[in-house]
């Protein structure tokens, strides 16, 4: 049964019905350049009120972030997760891991077959712990995600067999379900697909998107 981010939540009433709604992550943006973007004391505060509201997990997303960055998100906002979206290597990325000292998601963009493969190089022992498969930006964008692209899921065949994946990209309550269906993604990541401008989140579009990828979850189990 796959189950749901709602990334790229700027205020506390998104966070709360995200969560309210049944979203299994929560996603906080740290990136000046995003339309998204959250303060780390705001992110602070988000995460502690999320602990408060229910089980959902806090994200904080990271683009390239020196050492200091990583500390302090690691101790001042404590998310669970930390998730690697610019162009750390494996070798940074293990870096990154031994600092925060907490479990490391890592995006990479996708477009081939090829890329998926060489992407499971952050699956190496003391790397990542999930990789979240994205589209990649178009030429001349300012952000690594949160474009409203998807990429081709059938270069993703047989992945699932193999580990479990997080997938982003152009994700919509529209699309969803073929997505799950199609590439067996034990996380879908949605932002600007459940927003009526950037940054504001729709609260009856994240709900349909939440109902439609647990409604394809529990056809699979039945």
């Amino acid at each position: 049964m796959a189950q749901v981010k709602i990334c790229g939540i700027a205020t506390e009433a998104a966070l709360a019905h995200a969560i309210s709604a049944g979203a299994d992550f929560v996603g906080l943006v740290h990136f000046a350049k995003s339309p998204r973007h959250v303060r780390l004391e705001e992110a602070a505060d988000f995460v502690a009120r999320a602990r408060a509201l229910g089980n959902a997990k806090t994200v904080v997303l990271l683009i390239d972030p020196g050492d200091e960055l990583v500390a302090a998100v690691a101790d001042a906002v404590a998310p669970d997760i930390i998730q690697l979206h610019g162009h750390e290597t494996p070798k940074r990325v293990a870096a990154i891991r031994k600092i925060a000292n907490r479990t490391i998601w890592k995006a990479v963009p996708v477009a081939t077959a090829d890329d998926v493969a060489a992407a499971e190089a952050y699956l190496l022992p003391g790397v990542a712990d999930l990789i979240l498969f994205d589209a990649k930006p178009p030429a001349g964008a300012s952000r690594p995600g949160g474009n409203a692209l998807h990429f081709d899921w059938t270069i993703l065949a047989g992945v699932a067999q193999r580990h479990r994946f997080a997938l982003a990209g152009g994700l919509t309550p529209s699309n969803v379900a073929a997505a799950v269906a199609t590439t067996k993604a034990a996380i879908v990541d949605v932002s600007s697909g459940v927003e009526t401008a950037p940054g504001r989140k729709d609260p009856a579009l994240v709900e349909r998107f939440i109902a439609a990828a647990r409604q394809v979850g529990q056809s699979a189990e039945k």
